[in-house]
């Protein structure tokens, strides 16, 4: 296989559509054609569905996507074994992170990374945990940096960072808030059942801390009123200062916001991990296990300073 032509198929099946993956590989829309043109008589036979929205693989398509994929990998993991031993500190690190959280760490340990390792590439992507996993399996992710709840499986390897509080946020204005007491983080128990009447604003189903919020609703034995679900924690946080409504939130996104949200510790102190993941069975450069280490000094000082 041509690796040229390997990563012009993958992108074609990758944006479903040749005339965005030629703006994507900043080529002709006629050259790409021609390059599948090539491969498919080669081949033998079509390696995509055309249409004029949405090119999707064959089946030996698929079967060409799987093998060329690990072409890549392969290469990617040989030229990084290489670069270590030469200690040329060279290359790409893919880095997937989740929204709000995510990307202050990634913000705070970019800089510090780049002044070691400024021959390195990296490209950061925000996604969703569930996303990085898809991705690292089929390795376009080299590590990711995820939130989950201890039912959580992986197929990838997990390198714990930390572990951190669910609590119970309401509005200051709440007659409920009066019975908060927040002293050097230790937080009055609440009783989630008194706010069964009020509207809640929680996380989004496909967030992997999602299952955990159900249960704490199932302990204390009711169903929420869910005025609607969101994918960041931020937007929770707004609505409850705004009044609007009650949520459920890691201490992370309510440790500078005490003076505006009441919060309460839950029965069971119910906490979930802070962790980065890679490929199982793949080679992990030293250029990704410094960004590691550095997202772990970053979580362990951003949980002493609160």
């Amino acid at each position: 296989m041509d690796l040229k032509q390997v990563e012009y198929i993958l992108k074609i099946a990758e944006e479903n559509n040749i005339t965005k993956a030629a703006q994507k590989l900043y080529i002709t829309q006629s050259a790409l054609n021609q390059q599948l043109l090539k491969l498919e008589e080669e081949l033998g036979i079509p390696l995509f569905y055309r249409s004029r929205t949405n090119w999707r693989p064959t089946e030996a398509g698929e079967i060409y996507l799987k093998a060329a994929r690990e072409m890549l990998h392969m290469k990617k993991e040989a030229y990084n074994q290489i670069h270590d031993l030469a200690e040329r500190k060279k290359g790409t690190l893919a880095v997937g992170f989740t929204p709000g959280r995510g990307i202050e760490m990634f913000s705070e340990v970019y800089p510090r990374f780049h002044r070691t390792h400024y021959k390195i590439q990296v490209e950061p992507r925000e996604l969703s945990v569930r996303r990085q996993q898809e991705l690292i399996s089929a390795g376009e992710l080299d590590i990711g940096f995820v939130t989950y709840g201890p039912k959580f499986k992986s197929r990838n390897v997990s390198a714990r960072l930390g572990d951190e509080e669910l609590l119970l946020a309401i509005p200051r204005i709440h007659p409920y808030a009066r019975l908060a007491c927040d002293q050097r983080g230790c937080f009055t128990e609440g009783n989630l059942y008194e706010l069964r009447e009020e509207p809640f604003v929680l996380i989004y189903k496909e967030s992997t801390l999602h299952e955990m919020v159900e249960e704490i609703f199932e302990r204390a034995g009711f169903c929420p009123n869910v005025l609607f679900e969101t994918s960041d924690f931020r937007t929770i946080v707004t609505m409850i200062e705004s009044g609007f409504c009650c949520g459920i939130l890691p201490y992370y996104y309510v440790r500078r916001h005490l003076d505006t949200m009441a919060c309460f510790s839950l029965p069971g102190n119910p906490r979930f991990e802070i962790a980065a993941i890679y490929q199982r069975n793949s080679y992990l450069s030293k250029a990704a296990r410094d960004f590691i280490s550095m997202a772990r000094e970053f979580w362990m000082n951003a949980q002493s300073n609160t």
